[in-house]
């Protein structure tokens, strides 16, 4: 794999691996997922390699950590360029956590200049005049205004990131943007003539992003959310090919477990229980009380899992999010939550369940982990920042998975996305 890896990321969450993979492999990359950083070189052959980390809301110190030593990995397997990948909506809080890593990844590296833009428009993120909208509201008028751990108030991307780093963040404006790469690189110079050392870039639409990837060529880190890594591939020469997303034939059972508490996973979850589908609700407060929850949902998936696809899910609107929060703790509530929706997926698999959709970032990274899956293989999208996965358990179990972005998908996604295996 030393010839042959590209481009080595470095994703703060599990859904945004994915997502990020995805957009690689849609642009002819064949690309590999690792579940946190392995302890060898893969046994796969791959051209990009993104590991997934659990970084997001952790600590920034703890997040500065494990991101060096998943650079140091990608570094002896032979990466060309470093990817820092987080999220379309930009999530972090004033101490980080995207600047810090950012910031430690260049000081790594030798970096003295980067670009930042989480823009992903085909999932409607995109960035004017260094304001992140999501549709047509900014992010900070966004349901992202009311996530549990991430809440993001501001919408200005050079003023939050500014306020993350050390170095001085700058803006390259869509007017050079959409003048092409010449008008870009003399930006570039420019802005490091002024001191800058990382700029934000407005991104609007595909083609926006298609122009700024050749200026990226040669920087030895991109930091972005997953929508530039659609125009890196051209850079090293490779074009689209449907063979990149080809994976196993699926069997087996279906299911969907949900702890995302997003504006879509909402509407997702109503509009699968409007189909009639067989779904449970998974109650925090009986957790804390020390009920056997786990136990008691698997008893009711166990007679429903022929019949079709069943949902457990813990997804709530923000007002019972915070009423659950405000009786257990922030912190308590999502882990007890994660915890339990995971060890309920390892029990649904023990039931023959092999085609999974997970909803929402955390309760991915818990589940894959529950799971011991190391490795995944990205295969088709299902929506715009959504691919199936397939890899293997602890147990060697072959696995179909969907790992879903809280904020990503169509309403009708869950349906959607067992149609598209079958």
């Amino acid at each position: 794999m030393r010839a042959n890896l590209l481009i080595g990321c470095i994703a703060d969450d599990f859904t945004g691996a994915t997502d990020l993979a995805n957009n690689l492999v849609r642009s002819g990359m064949r690309a590999v997922q690792t579940i946190g950083v392995p302890a060898g070189p893969l046994a796969v052959e791959a051209e990009a390699v993104v590991v997934a980390l659990k970084s997001r809301t952790t600590p920034p110190a703890q997040a500065v950590q494990a991101s060096l030593e998943a650079l140091r990995w990608l570094q002896a397997q032979g990466a060309r360029q470093i990817y820092f990948k987080y999220c379309s909506t930009f999530d972090s809080t004033a101490q980080g956590n995207i600047g810090p890593v950012t910031e430690a990844l260049m000081d790594a590296l030798g970096a003295t200049f980067t670009i930042a833009t989480p823009a992903f428009p085909d999932n409607q993120r995109t960035v004017f005049k260094g304001y992140l909208f999501v549709g047509d509201m900014l992010l900070s008028e966004s349901g992202m205004r009311d996530h549990p751990l991430t809440p993001m108030t501001d919408a200005n991307l050079v003023r939050v990131l500014q306020a993350q780093c050390r170095r001085k963040v700058g803006l390259i404006d869509y007017r050079t943007v959409a003048a092409g790469e010449p008008a870009i690189q003399k930006r570039i110079e420019a802005l490091r003539a002024e001191g800058v050392a990382i700029a934000v870039v407005d991104a609007l639409s595909n083609d926006d992003l298609l122009r700024l990837g050749p200026t990226l060529k040669d920087l030895p880190l991109v930091t972005a959310g997953s929508g530039v890594a659609i125009a890196l591939p051209a850079n090293f020469g490779i074009r689209a090919s449907e063979a990149a997303s080809r994976l196993p034939t699926a069997a087996g059972m279906r299911a969907v477990v949900s702890g995302s508490c997003s504006q879509a996973t909402n509407r997702q979850v109503r509009a699968f229980l409007a189909s009639g589908g067989h779904a449970i609700a998974i109650d925090p407060l009986r957790i804390a009380a020390g009920a056997d929850v786990v136990a008691d949902t698997l008893a009711w998936a166990r007679p429903l899992l022929a019949k079709g696809p069943v949902l457990v899910y813990s997804t709530a609107e923000p007002g019972a999010v915070k009423a659950v929060q405000g009786a257990l703790g922030v912190e308590q509530a999502g882990a007890m939550v994660e915890r339990a929706i995971a060890a309920i997926a390892a029990g649904l698999v023990d039931l023959g369940v092999r085609q999974l959709v997970v909803a929402g970032g955390e309760t991915s990274g818990a589940t894959v982990q529950a799971l011991g899956i190391n490795q995944l293989q990205i295969g088709p999208q299902v929506d715009p920042g959504v691919p199936w996965c397939w890899g293997r358990d602890a147990g060697g179990r072959a696995l179909h998975l969907a790992l879903k972005s809280g904020n990503f998908g169509a309403d009708d996604f869950f349906s959607k996305a067992f149609a598209l295996l079958q």
